[in-house]
């Protein structure tokens, strides 16, 4: 895969050597972080007891030339929109910030590292889970 934006819980498992997060964190030609995956890190750093340990990291992270933090536009609220219809149309919710995180991947074209099977409600989106790597 070329670009890849990686859901919260990707980043969090890698840190924690979980070997699949790991491979998709290396072999991936572009990461993408969008700011709503950077805002549940930056929550969980400071609920956290290591806030600014965790920070460095990921600032050391987010220096990487594979790294692109992607910004939100107008055409991410209206991914944001059919995702949302569609899946009330479905009657499988997902949260909120999983929504913003889709759109995002969706108006960059880049698949979503996640996993979180919630996504898979989602008609479009280029998603990978761990069990099919």
């Amino acid at each position: 895969m070329n670009r890849v934006l990686i859901d919260t819980n990707v980043y969090s498992r890698g840190l924690v050597g979980d070997p699949w997060s790991k491979d998709i964190l290396r072999q991936s030609e572009e990461l993408l972080m969008c700011p709503i995956v950077a805002g549940e890190l930056f929550s969980g750093f400071k609920n956290g007891s290591r806030n600014s340990h965790n920070r460095s990291i990921f600032q050391k992270f987010l220096a990487s030339p594979r790294v692109t933090v992607i910004s939100m536009a107008l055409e991410t609220s209206e991914f944001y929109s059919v995702v949302l219809e569609q899946l009330r149309n479905q009657g499988t919710p997902i949260p909120t910030n999983d929504i913003w995180i889709a759109a995002c991947a969706m108006e960059h074209g880049a698949h979503l590292a996640t996993t979180d099977n919630h996504f898979r409600h989602i008609k479009g989106l280029l998603a990978v889970f761990p069990e099919e790597s």
